[in-house]
C-alpha cells in the first residue's frame, strides 16, 4: 500500500493495510459475530486474495470485501460457502460516508494483485492454532495438533459408535475434513480417512463423525476446529498422496433417502431442502 499501517476501521473489524498483506483485527464487543471473536485477527498475504468488491450495505452502509483464491484459506475451505453473510471474515461493514475512502483502499488493493486465477497450490492464510476442542452433540472432541480424538458422551452417542469405542485420527492417516454448519440440516464434522474404505452415510453411525445439536458444535467453535485439522492435514502431505474415494453403503444411502422423505411429507423439511439433501445422498453413492 502507499502508506504502511495504514488502518480502515468498520463494524466488528479493522483492517490494517501493509506493503505485503492485510492485518484483519476482529472486536470482541457483545454484537461481533462469535466467529470473529474466535479467529482474533487474521493476517492476509496479497497472494492470497484474487479480488476486491466494494459494494452498498443495508442502511447507510457500503461493504468492503476480500475475495480469495480457492485453497488459499483452511477456514474457508472447511466452510465449504457455508457461511453466512454476517459471518464472512472477510467482508468489512463501513458507514456510507467513508465509501470515498474505502474505494482508495479498494483501488490500491487492485493494483497490487497477481492472481492468474489459478488456486493456490497451498494455504496462504494460517490457520487456527492447536489445541483445539470443542462438545458435539454425542462426543467431545479435541485435537492437538498432531490427533484428532473423539471421547462418546452416552447421553448422545449412538450404539454404533459406543461399539466401537473411543476414536484416535492421527492426521497423517486423514486426507480431509467434511463441516455441515450445524445451523443447516444436520451439522456435523466428518474426518476423511485415506483409506477410502466405506463409511455409513449418516453421521451419527459413522465413528469418524461428530454431529451437532442446539448448543453442540457451534459455527464459532467447530469450524476453527475443522480448519485446523484441515490445515494439518495439508502440512503432513496427505493431500499430496490422492485418497481413495469415500464409498457409502448402498443401503445406508437409501434408508437415509427413506426417511428424508417422511420427514418431506410431515412438512418438516421444504421442497428445496428435500432437493438438495436428496441429491447430495445420490451423489455419495
Amino acid at each position: 500500500m502507499s502508506r504502511m499501517g495504514d488502518v480502515l476501521a468498520g463494524f466488528h473489524a479493522a483492517w490494517e493495510f501493509e506493503s505485503d498483506s492485510v492485518l484483519i483485527r476482529y472486536e470482541r464487543g457483545i454484537r461481533t459475530p462469535k466467529l470473529f471473536q474466535a479467529l482474533g485477527e487474521r493476517r492476509v498475504p496479497i497472494e492470497a486474495i484474487s479480488g476486491v468488491t466494494l459494494s452498498p450495505g443495508r442502511r447507510g452502509t457500503v461493504v468492503l470485501r476480500a475475495e480469495l483464491r480457492a485453497g488459499a484459506d483452511p477456514l474457508l475451505e472447511a466452510a465449504a460457502g457455508q457461511l453466512k453473510e454476517g459471518c464472512d471474515p472477510y467482508r468489512l461493514v463501513l458507514p456510507a460516508e467513508r465509501e470515498t475512502l474505502a474505494e482508495y483502499y479498494a483501488d490500491e488493493l487492485r493494483t497490487r494483485l497477481k492472481d492468474d486465477g489459478e488456486p493456490a497450490e497451498r494455504h496462504l492464510v494460517d490457520a487456527p492454532e492447536a489445541p483445539r476442542q470443542f462438545k458435539a452433540y454425542d462426543a467431545k472432541a479435541s485435537f492437538d495438533g498432531r490427533t484428532v480424538n473423539f471421547r462418546w458422551f452416552w447421553t448422545g452417542a449412538s450404539s454404533a459408535k459406543w461399539k466401537a469405542g473411543d476414536q484416535s485420527f492421527p492426521v497423517t492417516e486423514l486426507s480431509g475434513v467434511e463441516w455441515r454448519s450445524p445451523e443447516v440440516f444436520e451439522g456435523h464434522l466428518r474426518l476423511i480417512r485415506r483409506d477410502g474404505t466405506a463409511v455409513p452415510a449418516q453421521p451419527d453411525q459413522d465413528p469418524a463423525a461428530v454431529v451437532f445439536g442446539l448448543g453442540y458444535g457451534p459455527v464459532h467453535e467447530s469450524l476453527p476446529f475443522a480448519a485446523a485439522v484441515l490445515a494439518a492435514v495439508r502440512q503432513n502431505g496427505a493431500a499430496a498422496v490422492p485418497a481413495g474415494p469415500v464409498r457409502r453403503d448402498p443401503a445406508d444411502i437409501a434408508e437415509r433417502i427413506r426417511h428424508l422423505g417422511e420427514l418431506h411429507q410431515a412438512g418438516l423439511v421444504t421442497d428445496e431442502e428435500f432437493s438438495v439433501k436428496k441429491a447430495e445422498l445420490l451423489a455419495e453413492l
